[in-house]
């Protein structure tokens, strides 16, 4: 199955915090997406991995996946190494999408720039045709995707690309819901995070706010990429 869009998380819900109207968004244009889960988040404060498992299975259906992997990565100690660059690039060679969407580029979570970094690299290197992979025992095809965005999270960065979402926020919100176990329940007897708080989902509306409003729309989501992106026509640009 070929994707147009494969989005990477470190965790289950880091896609969906971050830019999940920007996938619901392109799901409802027909687009074909995916998401990559590289750890189960097994180390989080809240909830276990069966039961984010069961939220990120929510999630998918909310978004209209066509496919969630999960690569069971050693949450908190993966390693940029070629294990873990070679189970990445064997899922780029299978789905070949044209975009694909990774972790920030720096963030408070260490996790985070780790699999940013982890999943830039490997979307270069499964362009070289000497670095052989395989599926079911049959050698896979290189593919090179056209453009690697990452996506920002905790941290504020100045993003590079800014995408009106505002039609799609308020079914963010809902969908960022479906990992309930992470966030503000007053009935909850699991510790506090920095997440976990009522206000979080202020922060979150102020963050797209604030992003909109750079483009003279009401919400939008922001990427980052590491080179220089280009237009046909200077009127498209917002």
């Amino acid at each position: 199955m070929k994707l147009d869009i494969l989005a990477f998380a470190a965790h289950p819900d880091d896609v969906e915090i971050s830019c999940g109207a920007t996938l619901i968004k392109y799901s409802k244009a027909g687009k074909k997406i995916g998401i990559i889960d590289l750890t189960q988040g097994e180390l989080g404060t809240r909830g276990t991995p069966q039961i984010r498992q069961q939220e990120a299975a929510q999630a998918a259906e909310k978004i209209g996946l066509s496919i969630r992997q999960n690569l069971r990565m050693q949450d908190g100690f993966f390693e940029l190494n070629e294990s873990n660059k070679l189970a990445v690039i064997q899922v780029i060679r299978k789905y070949k999408p044209d975009i694909i969407l990774a972790n920030s580029v720096s963030d408070r979570h260490p996790d985070h720039a780790r699999a940013g970094e982890l999943v830039a690299e490997a979307s270069f290197l499964s362009g070289l045709r000497k670095i052989e992979t395989f599926e079911d025992g049959i050698q896979q095809t290189v593919h090179r995707p056209k453009l690697v965005l990452h996506y920002i999270q905790d941290n504020y960065i100045k993003p590079d690309v800014v995408l009106d979402i505002s039609p799609y926020f308020n079914e963010k919100m809902e969908l960022i819901k479906c990992f309930a176990s992470q966030f503000y329940n007053p009935n909850s007897n699991e510790p506090t995070t920095p997440i976990s708080g009522e206000e979080f989902f202020d922060f979150l509306k102020g963050r797209m706010l604030g992003l909109g409003r750079s483009i003279g729309v009401q919400f939008a989501e922001g990427f980052n990429t590491a080179r220089q992106l280009g237009v046909t026509d200077l009127f498209d640009l917002k």
